[in-house]
């Protein structure tokens, strides 16, 4: 859990830009708004056999970027 105190002579503005900076550091937005609503087994493994195929085919664009360079 993202914690910050007040330092001697510091500003709320200040104050609220660290905790910001700890909450993006710790990833608990992402985290949170996954966890939101229930998501089905099933989904997430749509969801994730989506994402394989994407990384794949950006792997393959990569792979065919670099053979016609040389």
């Amino acid at each position: 859990m993202a914690t910050v105190v007040l330092r001697t002579g510091e500003s709320q503005e200040s104050l609220l830009k660290r905790f910001r900076k700890e909450v993006m550091k710790e990833r608990i937005l992402p985290t949170v708004r996954k966890k939101r609503w229930f998501t089905p087994p099933s989904e997430l493994r749509r969801l994730k056999k989506q994402k394989a195929i994407r990384k794949a085919r950006q792997a393959q664009r990569r792979r065919e970027g670099r053979e016609s360079a040389r």
